[in-house]
């Protein structure tokens, strides 16, 4: 029934209301944050494919149609974050500010057309696994996968996938350490 006339109505009315008027709520520790993060998490239930328990969705987060996300038990979409909807984010995963996770691109290798006037080439969904904190404005590129208990420091360009456990940091990202261990050679 997830397609039913019925179901495509509330999915619509539930994005109106959230990028209407429910995004602009405040967060903590601002006063009224707990009825805004009740709001969302209601409104998103209708909008995501797959919504787990005690999500929450900050301030200005945006996501587009949101039909292709799945996110997890007890995780997060930070504040004024620009998620493109195909997105699989695991349980427990702390997102900073600014955030930006792309799933698409822009064909470029033709130069008789302009870039604007190529194919799109096929969306690919970014994975993020459980228990990550991904940092202050960080971009996920497309297709990339970070594993479980992993950190994306600060302003890290995501280009590759990053395994379990690491540290990743810079502009492309690369792994600086594993939790719990030494510096990476």
């Amino acid at each position: 029934m997830r397609n039913s006339i019925a179901h495509r109505a509330i999915r619509s009315l539930a994005l109106i209301l959230y990028y209407g008027f429910a995004q602009y709520l405040p967060t903590s520790p601002l006063p009224g944050w707990r009825a805004a993060y009740w709001l969302r998490r209601g409104l998103v239930r209708f909008i995501f494919r797959s919504c787990g328990r005690d999500v929450i969705i900050k301030t200005r987060a945006y996501f587009g149609t949101g039909e292709n996300l799945i996110i997890g038990d007890r995780s997060q979409l930070g504040v004024n974050c620009k998620v493109e909807s195909d997105l699989i984010l695991g349980a427990d995963v702390v997102m900073g500010p600014d955030v930006v996770i792309m799933s698409s691109s822009h064909s470029f290798e033709r130069l008789d057309l302009p870039i604007n006037r190529q194919n799109h080439p096929p969306r690919r969904p970014v994975t993020i696994g459980n228990d990550v904190w991904i940092g202050t404005r960080v971009i996920l590129l497309p297709g990339v996968q970070i594993g479980d208990q992993a950190i994306i420091g600060a302003g890290a360009v995501v280009t590759k996938n990053i395994p379990p456990r690491a540290i990743a940091a810079g502009n492309p990202a690369r792994v600086i350490r594993q939790r719990g261990g030494r510096l990476s050679t």
